[in-house]
């Protein structure tokens, strides 16, 4: 990367006993959240579960936090979709039990705000996002050497793989920070190795849906970090890629070819008529179906309970295949919320999509690489989010939902204080206004 002129400002943190330790704190239930998503029972809910308990002592103890309209049309993204939630499965006579998970999103208001007030120390969190990808590397390939046809750590395959994948590209995102640290090679040698061992673990979970997103995800790096880079560096780069690409298709230990394969194979038989209950060919049935109920009931949609009802007589009606009613939801995050929320639901989920992405989108260009870097990571977190939700209804799993919120909190507090250093420093650069006559 070429050295280019760029500011740096210091965080303005309070230098007092207690505050550090609360810092202490947010960096350890961070590195653990990053540390032990994938390779513990659970392990995506243990750092959440500590921020949510210290940002609730909020309440008694309270900083004094600047927030600015980013900062609240943020929160706002989260509030809505969780408010649309709720309210429609109060139309639709729901119980409490299907709010277990939209809840979950107000529930990282609270994270926000310790993670704004008491932010963790970037090194504690990049180094936790590198060891929790090399493990599900290493734990993916302990799986597929017991016979495992596509790792799945503790979870569904097809999470696991978008996850791994999340905390790859997280690494790759970081290269702008650890450009900047006095142990440079040391630190872009462990987030290289981070960044390989989540693509590693996405490419032996076999899932695709996330695979179909690598694009955008370069898109997003080259955005952040592509003009520092010199012509001849960029073509490099790109080679480099291809190569990985290539590789990671050829070598049979992937299984890459192999579901690329069977992809094909399971449009052409669909098209055909021949087969439909292929994982792709089910997939199509399911939108489909899907996109029925949608339109008998835009508004309001069909409820979390009655959505399976709803298949289930589209089955009876010939429109969809039998073999779909087994599945609870439509494998694609859009259609699904449509089908059960309605026009207002897509609306309140395209926004906590879209919102953020936009709000880390204006700093991809930021002078700073490291508010470069924390603004590259929560792009590619909604980014990641998009593409996920294209095949899959993350939102239907714990897991989704923990990873999405927390994340997006942890990413956008931490800007948060690099922003406020900035805007400090600006107004200390400004020169006095003269009294009034």
């Amino acid at each position: 990367m070429a050295r280019t002129p760029m500011t740096h400002v210091a965080l303005p943190l309070s230098d007092s006993a207690a505050d550090q330790r609360r810092r202490w704190l947010t960096s350890a239930a961070v590195f653990v959240f990053a540390a032990l998503t994938l390779v513990v029972p659970s392990g995506y809910s243990l750092g959440p579960a500590i921020l949510l308990l210290a940002g609730c002592s909020l309440a008694v103890r309270r900083p004094r936090l600047a927030l600015d309209t980013a900062d609240w049309r943020l929160m706002l993204a989260l509030v809505t979709y969780t408010a649309v939630v709720v309210a429609g499965a109060l139309w639709h006579g729901q119980g409490m039990s299907t709010l277990d998970r939209p809840l979950r999103l107000w529930l990282a208001l609270p994270a926000l705000l310790w993670v704004m007030a008491y932010p963790p120390r970037l090194g504690g969190v990049w180094a936790g996002l590198a060891l929790g990808a090399m493990g599900a590397g290493g734990f993916a390939l302990w799986q597929r050497g017991q016979g495992v046809a596509r790792a799945d750590g503790y979870m569904h395959a097809i999470q696991f793989g978008n996850i791994s994948l999340l905390l790859g590209v997280f690494c790759l995102a970081g290269a702008g920070w650890a450009w900047q640290q006095p142990h440079r090679r040391a630190w872009l040698w462990l987030l290289g190795l981070g960044a390989a061992g989540g693509l590693l673990a996405s490419l032996l979970s076999g899932s695709r849906g996330g695979w179909v997103g690598l694009p955008l995800v370069l898109w997003v790096l080259y955005r952040a970090y592509g003009k520092g880079f010199s012509p001849k560096a960029r073509l490099l780069a790109l080679m480099m890629v291809a190569a990985l690409a290539l590789a990671a298709y050829s070598l049979p230990q992937t299984g890459v070819k192999h579901r690329v394969a069977q992809a094909v194979d399971d449009i052409a038989l669909y098209v055909s008529g021949e087969k439909v209950t292929t994982s792709v060919g089910s997939r199509f049935e399911m939108w489909q179906g899907a996109t029925h109920l949608a339109l008998e009931k835009p508004l309001m949609g069909w409820g979390e309970r009655d959505y399976s009802a709803g298949m289930a007589d589209m089955v009876e009606r010939g429109i969809v295949h039998p073999s779909i009613k087994q599945f609870d939801h439509a494998h694609n995050q859009f259609l699904d919320t449509l089908a059960k929320q309605g026009i207002p639901g897509l609306a309140a989920l395209l926004l906590l999509f879209g919102l953020p992405l936009r709000l880390f989108s204006r700093h991809l260009k930021d002078p700073d690489l490291t508010v470069r870097s924390l603004a590259a990571a929560g792009a590619l977190l909604c980014v990641a989010h998009i593409d996920f939700g294209l095949t899959q209804a993350g939102f239907n799993h714990n897991s989704g939902v923990m990873i999405y919120a927390f994340w997006l909190v942890i990413w956008w507090g931490i800007l948060y204080r690099y922003r406020r250093a900035q805007r400090c420093a600006a107004t200390a650069a400004s020169p006095a206004r003269s009294p009034r006559p």
